[in-house]
C-alpha cells in the first residue's frame, strides 16, 4: 500500500484552515486503486473523527458521486472525513463485487476497504469506533456486503437505491447488530423495490433479515414527511423499527413513486423526491452510533451550530448570488470549487450583498465560513 508522495507532500504543505479534496491511490492484491478523499476544513488532527465511505454506483465513479450523494458540506460541520472510492472495470463498467449482477468479477472490494481504512488510520485521526458506508445503487448493495463481510469495523450503513445480492443475502455473517437505513423508491426501474429479479432481493426481504438481526420490533413507527415540494410528484414515508433495549434501530425511507434517484440531489432527475435530503438523513441516522451501539454524536446539524443562518439567491446561479441572513459583524467568507480550490475571498458586512460570480466556471461550489456551508451550484 502507497499514497501517491507528491500528493500526500502537497497536502502537507496545504493550510488545514481550507477543505481538501485528495485524488490518493494504495495497492491492493495486485491492483492499484484510487479513492477521493475530502478533508473538512475543521480538521486539525487533535482529536479522533468518524470516517464516511461513500461508493458510486455501477458505471459511475468517485468523482460524480461526491456530487450527487453530497455529503461535503454536511462533513464541513460534522467534521468527518470522507471517502469517494473508485470501482474497478466489469465489462467496461466500474463496480463493486456484489455476487448478482457482477457474477463473474474476481475484485477483493472488502479487502481493498479494509485496505483503505488502515491507510486514511495511519495518516489521519480516524475514530475507528466511527467508520461508516453508505452508497448509491451497486454502492448500496456493497454497504450491505460490508456490512456483512467486515463488521468487526463498520458502525452502521445506509444504501440508497441498492438492495443485497443472493449471495450477500445467504452468506451474511455480522458479529454485531448494526444499524442500517434503506432509502429506496416504488417505482425504481433499476432495482425494483419488489425484487422479482434473479439478482437481487426485496426491499421487504432485505428490511426483514435486519428487523430480525436486530432484534427490533416487526411494527414499525410511520412518520409521513412532509409533501414540501409537491412538484416532484412522489412522496415519502419513514419507518422505524425500534429496539428499545439497546436503541439499534432499523429505519426505511420509503418514496412513492420515487426513482432510481437521490433524494434531495441538486441534479433533480425524474424521480428525484425533494421533501427529504438523504445525505443529511443518512448523517442524522450514523451520527447516532459507534461500533459498539447506541452512542450520540452531540451537536452534529449544520443548523445546530450555525450562527448565521445565511441563505443564497438565486441557486442554481448564473453571474451573481445574494446573501441574505443576519449578519451583526464582518464574516469572513471563501468560494470552494469541486476540487476543493478556493477560488474567491471575502467579506460579508451587509444582511443583503451582492457576490459577484460572473468570471467563475459553471461548477458545484461551496460558499464557506467559519460556521456554515451553502452548496451553490454555477450554471452557464
Amino acid at each position: 500500500m502507497r499514497l501517491y508522495t507528491g500528493l500526500f507532500l502537497l497536502f502537507l504543505s496545504i493550510n488545514l484552515s481550507a477543505q481538501t479534496t485528495l485524488n490518493l491511490s494504495l495497492e491492493h492484491d495486485g491492483i492499484e486503486r484510487d479513492y477521493r478523499l475530502y478533508i473538512p476544513a475543521n480538521y486539525t488532527g487533535d482529536e479522533s473523527v468518524p470516517l464516511l465511505f461513500n461508493f458510486h454506483g455501477f458505471g459511475s465513479n468517485g468523482f460524480e458521486q461526491q456530487f450527487y450523494g453530497d455529503f461535503r458540506a454536511i462533513a464541513d460541520t460534522a467534521g468527518f472525513i470522507l471517502v469517494h472510492p473508485e470501482g474497478t472495470l466489469l465489462n467496461n463498467n466500474a463496480h463493486w463485487n456484489v455476487g448478482g449482477f457482477t457474477i463473474g468479477s474476481t475484485t477483493d472490494d472488502v479487502g481493498f476497504t479494509a485496505a483503505m481504512i488502515d491507510s486514511i488510520s495511519a495518516n489521519y485521526n480516524i475514530n475507528a469506533e466511527r467508520i461508516y458506508s453508505t452508497g448509491m445503487s451497486n454502492g448500496g448493495y456493497f454497504s450491505f456486503l460490508l456490512a456483512c463481510q467486515l463488521s468487526d469495523r463498520i458502525a452502521a450503513i445506509a444504501s440508497v437505491t441498492g438492495s443485497m445480492t443472493p449471495e450477500t443475502f445467504n452468506a451474511c455473517d455480522p458479529q454485531h447488530p448494526t444499524p442500517v437505513l434503506q432509502i429506496h423508491g416504488t417505482e425504481d426501474a433499476t432495482v425494483p423495490y419488489d425484487g422479482g429479479v434473479l439478482w437481487s432481493k426485496s426491499i421487504d426481504e432485505v428490511m426483514a433479515y435486519w428487523i430480525d438481526f436486530n432484534n427490533c420490533s416487526e411494527t414499525p413507527e410511520v412518520i409521513e414527511v412532509p409533501d414540501v415540494n409537491p412538484n416532484d410528484n412522489c412522496t415519502a414515508d419513514r419507518f422505524i423499527y425500534r429496539n428499545t433495549d439497546t436503541q439499534i434501530n432499523t429505519e426505511h425511507f420509503k418514496v412513492y413513486d420515487g426513482g432510481h434517484t437521490w433524494p434531495g440531489a441538486v441534479f433533480n432527475f425524474a424521480g428525484t423526491n425533494q421533501d427529504f435530503n438523504a445525505s443529511d438523513e443518512i448523517w442524522k441516522f450514523f451520527s447516532q452510533y459507534d461500533i459498539n451501539g447506541y452512542n450520540p454524536i452531540i451537536n452534529t446539524s449544520t443548523k445546530e451550530i450555525s450562527v448565521e443562518e445565511l441563505s443564497v439567491f438565486p441557486n442554481p446561479a448564473t453571474t451573481s448570488v445574494q446573501i441574505k441572513g443576519s449578519i451583526t459583524a464582518p464574516i469572513p467568507y471563501r468560494i470552494i470549487n469541486s476540487t476543493g480550490q478556493s477560488c474567491k475571498s471575502g467579506t460579508l458586512t451587509e444582511q443583503d450583498q451582492l457576490i459577484d460570480l460572473s468570471e467563475l466556471p459553471a461548477d458545484l461550489y461551496l460558499l464557506n465560513t467559519a460556521t456554515q456551508s451553502i452548496k451553490i451550484l454555477k450554471i452557464n
